[in-house]
């Protein structure tokens, strides 16, 4: 207890990882994909009919007649994947989760979709391919370390054919501007973090030398305590095609979001097109 008690008084420095996983926890996973398969909340994945008009717009501006071999990176269970697979691409996926990929896998069979899924940390493992097209969708690029930034970019970039793209979304900083660093504390019966009552402290940290954040989740149940670090990183486009063509890439072109909407000065996220 004198551990925690130290631990939940100190804020993290930048990045700090925390020994749990939020993606391979057995009961957060499940609620993970919960999350994802709720098509009216963004909170995994967005809500259904941004999803459709998000994949139905990627295809249109990288047609599967011209970028037929697609990597979605941070699959989940396959709700980008089984779009693209449907509009004629020949898709593979990568996630780290499981149990998103075993969902996944059984959804393609059921539907008679022939997607190629692996398991793993793809900040970790070869990709395969070569692939005409990568996506990264759902700011996922933005929980990453910058060395994992730095080396997920030369990977991308060596795992594409000539003329092929990279197609990604991340927060700005504007995601959270204004908003305090606070703690707070609530219990859970049988919620989202324990599937035992428990008490979860949560704690927001700004580090804005970096225009990073961090979501700490402290989970306190009888005899044990589990600590979870969320990072976030919000970027600007000048960071991004500095970042971008650094790592080899000819050309960079910016949305407001995966669904094409239109640069704003104050929006909260920004889509990347980026071409090798």
């Amino acid at each position: 207890m004198k551990n925690l008690i130290a631990q939940i008084q100190t804020k993290p420095a930048l990045y700090q990882q925390s020994q749990a996983n939020i993606w391979t926890d057995p009961y957060l996973s499940q609620k993970m994909l919960e999350a994802h398969l709720d098509e009216a909340s963004d909170g995994a994945t967005r809500r259904k009919d941004f999803v459709r008009q998000s994949a139905a717009w990627i295809a249109s501006q990288l047609p599967p007649q011209q970028y037929p071999r697609l990597l979605d990176l941070g699959c989940g269970p396959g709700i980008y994947a089984e779009l693209f697979a449907r509009q004629g691409y020949q898709v593979s996926g990568i996630d780290f989760s499981v149990r998103s990929l075993d969902y996944a896998m059984q959804s393609a069979a059921e539907k008679g979709l022939a997607i190629q899924y692996r398991q793993g940390d793809y900040t970790q493992i070869e990709f395969g391919g070569p692939f005409h097209l990568i996506t990264l969708i759902y700011c996922d690029f933005g929980v990453l370390t910058p060395s994992a930034r730095t080396a997920l970019l030369k990977q991308i970039y060596a795992s594409l054919l000539p003329g092929g793209a990279f197609l990604f979304d991340v927060f700005t900083p504007l995601n959270y501007k204004d908003k305090p660093e606070s703690r707070r504390w609530f219990v859970e019966e049988q919620g989202y973090w324990s599937e035992e009552p428990s008490l979860v402290l949560h704690a927001f940290y700004r580090y804005d030398q970096d225009a990073s954040y961090c979501n700490q989740y402290v989970t306190i149940k009888p005899g044990a305590y589990t600590v979870y670090h969320v990072w976030e990183h919000g970027f600007t486009a000048a960071e991004l095609e500095r970042d971008l063509t650094a790592a080899g890439f000819r050309s960079v072109t910016f949305y407001g979001d995966v669904a094409g909407g239109a640069l704003d000065k104050d929006g909260t996220t920004l889509c990347v097109l980026a071409k090798k």
